[in-house]
């Protein structure tokens, strides 16, 4: 969506961004597979992922067939210069890499001592928003966008994957299961350490990290469990800390906006800002 949007913005038309749309959208499923490798995830979107259904080695041959068809969707189905081509390519393959890095830091947190929230921001701007920047900057370019409309719609990207990725943080403890398609708690259970967890320690009393500690971490964690935790969350501020946070770097994005040609297209930016900020499940 990102992709077609911005190159609609910048003037151009849909059948050229079409290709690296699909590719942005197959590197995407990619790394949802891997995820849910590394995560233990059992469930996505409320059916087995695919390492539970088919087996962890299918699990990692499928994810690495789709990043092999993200190149070939846009060397096969793109008609754009090979000039147009190439800078997609470079900024896709830039994305790839600062995602396997986001994921690698996500990873090494449940062990690390201390993780700040420079550290966490840093983590998802990596694992998240570099794709959603990617995203648009592959769009505006495929459309013809001069260097400021790509600088431009790529910052407004990058704080919308912040605040999407935070707002996700959220939706993973306050919503329902059946919503969620997964495990309410999945992160708390993996030991995760997001920003409602890194202000959660800040604030706590001993007593109220105890319980927290307790639960963090562990896989066999029960339902009441994840609740009690979830309500000193509540308590302590922390969930509302990390969504006036994502508030923030929406109106980031809703700012640079303000620099962009007033359009059709634009409006439809505005509104998927709103939907990332309001979105509950």
């Amino acid at each position: 969506y990102l992709v077609l949007k911005c190159c609609e913005l910048v003037g151009g038309e849909e059948g050229a961004a079409l290709p690296f749309a699909a590719a942005i959208e197959i590197l995407h499923t990619f790394t949802l597979i891997h995820d849910d490798i590394m995560d233990g995830d059992e469930l996505r979107r409320g059916v087995p992922t695919v390492h539970v259904k088919w087996g962890i080695p299918v699990g990692i041959a499928a994810g690495d067939l789709l990043f092999a068809k993200v190149y070939e969707a846009i060397l096969k189905g793109s008609s754009s210069p090979p000039d147009t081509i190439l800078r997609c390519l470079e900024r896709l393959t830039d994305a790839a890499i600062a995602i396997c890095e986001g994921q690698i830091l996500d990873n090494s947190f449940p062990s690390a001592a201390d993780v700040t929230e420079e550290d966490y921001l840093r983590m998802i701007g990596l694992k998240t928003a570099r794709l959603f920047q990617a995203s648009a900057e592959i769009g505006a370019i495929a459309g013809g966008g001069d260097a400021k409309m790509v600088g431009l719609l790529g910052e407004y990207a990058y704080n919308l994957g912040l605040s999407f990725q935070l707002v996700d943080d959220c939706i993973g403890l306050t919503s329902e299961e059946e919503a969620l398609g997964k495990p309410v708690g999945s992160d708390l259970k993996e030991g995760k350490k997001t920003l409602i967890i890194i202000h959660a320690n800040k604030m706590a009393s001993p007593t109220e990290w105890e319980i927290i500690g307790r639960i963090l971490g562990d896989r066999h964690a029960r339902k009441e469990d994840i609740d009690k935790a979830r309500i000193i969350l509540e308590r302590l501020g922390s969930i509302d800390y990390t969504l006036n946070r994502a508030r923030e770097y929406a109106e980031r994005a809703r700012k640079i906006l303000d620099n962009l040609p007033r359009t059709d297209a634009r409006e439809e930016l505005l509104r998927l800002t709103e939907f990332v900020i309001e979105r509950r499940t």
